[in-house]
């Protein structure tokens, strides 16, 4: 979606608690927002939800319901502080003006929908760097955007250190 006038694009960057998601922010920031930007930021947290995350055992445990609350609240704590530091990251390389979301859900599927609600111009997604067996088990969030997002989706990857 090209932008009109001075109305500026979007640009989402997807945002968890790995470090890789940390750099993805970092190298956007940095390349992208550094002198003269020409998107509106918008990052995205998919936050599971407390069923999801005790998976499919959950619901036969005979405890689940006296759980479900901790987790619940673990998981919402966590979102906070990962959404408190994406912010404080943006304010450390003077952006200030960004827009923060955190959606329950599946990350495939928030952020898409994400792309579609602000109409996103460019998806930022950071790689975990699964291998081939990993990623087909677990499923690849940036694999899954490439292909549905409806917008440029980027990946940004996370040099190896060598030893």
């Amino acid at each position: 979606m090209a932008a009109s006038g001075s109305e500026k694009q979007v640009m989402i960057v997807a945002i968890d608690d790995s470090e890789h998601s940390t750099y993805a922010l970092n190298w956007t920031l940095d390349h992208f927002f550094a002198i003269n930007p020409i998107f509106n930021l918008v990052l995205v947290h998919a936050r599971p939800s407390a069923t999801s995350a005790i998976g499919p055992v959950g619901p036969l445990y005979a405890g689940a319901n006296d759980i479900l609350p901790v987790v619940d609240s673990d998981l919402r704590n966590t979102a906070a502080r990962v959404a408190e530091t994406a912010k404080q990251l943006c304010l450390t390389k003077s952006v200030n003006d960004v827009t923060v979301e955190v959606v329950e859900g599946d990350p495939r599927n928030v952020l898409c929908d994400a792309v579609e609600k602000y109409h996103a111009s460019l998806l930022v997604v950071g790689s975990h760097g699964y291998g081939a067996i990993k990623r087909a088990v677990l499923g690849s969030v940036s694999d899954y955007c490439a292909h549905h997002a409806h917008c440029t989706v980027m990946i940004v990857k996370k040099p190896k250190t060598k030893h």
